[in-house]
């Protein structure tokens, strides 16, 4: 496993300041986001912990999860949550052409279109994405943006997806790192689902006590 970072530096967040990293407000407000889905069963655990706690989230999903599993992916609109795109295959954006990613991102782009908005969502909101890894070249940020997509990044990588580090680790992650207008990141997948069903009921509890909201990026 390659080391990463629970917080991102500042320095990071300037530097790249043409792609979302948190929000400013003094609000006590927290962005969840799930990637990599949607999965069965796991997806599924995941909107039904957020609704006992009336809390909203961003899914960025990958484009051959949202085709095999096209009800899971409704449900997660229907529910009110925001849409995002993470590729087709999620696609390490340094190691691949940029026609070949933009491409990955547009079939994905049209999978999402294709679901029956719910009258409960008056947008599946194609125009979120996030780079696989993180990982994106400035070409194709250029490009994305130019297509006018919000390039969604986070200030809070939760390491659920990192399988030497325990739930408990996890949960310090995102409680010692997040503060008002974080965007924080799970995975609704296989490899963190061990972590997810532990660590997230505690993460909506701790930060509901502390009068936090949840809210999708939109």
């Amino acid at each position: 496993m390659k080391t990463y970072l629970a917080k991102t530096p500042n320095l990071i967040s300037k530097l790249f300041s043409n792609q979302v990293w948190s929000f400013s407000t003094k609000e006590k407000v927290l962005y969840l986001t799930f990637d990599d889905g949607p999965t069965p069963r796991i997806t599924n655990w995941v909107l039904d912990t957020l609704n006992k706690y009336n809390a909203k989230a961003t899914f960025f999903c990958i484009g051959k999860n949202v085709e095999q599993h096209p009800q899971i992916f409704q449900d997660i609109i229907d529910k009110g949550h925001s849409i995002g795109n993470h590729t087709y295959n999620h696609l390490n954006g340094w190691k691949t052409n940029t026609d070949v990613y933009l491409q990955s991102i547009l079939k994905t782009e049209k999978l999402i279109q294709k679901s029956k908005i719910s009258t409960q969502s008056r947008s599946v909101g194609t125009k979120l994405f996030r780079p696989p890894y993180g990982k994106i070249k400035p070409s194709q940020t250029k490009l994305l943006l130019k297509n006018n997509y919000k390039i969604v990044m986070w200030s809070v990588l939760s390491g659920d997806f990192d399988s030497k580090i325990t739930p408990e680790k996890c949960l310090k992650n995102v409680i010692n790192n997040s503060k008002n207008g974080s965007i924080l990141v799970f995975h609704d997948s296989k490899k963190a689902f061990d972590k997810l069903q532990i660590v997230l009921p505690k993460i909506l509890e701790h930060f509901n006590k502390k009068g936090y909201t949840f809210k999708k990026i939109i």
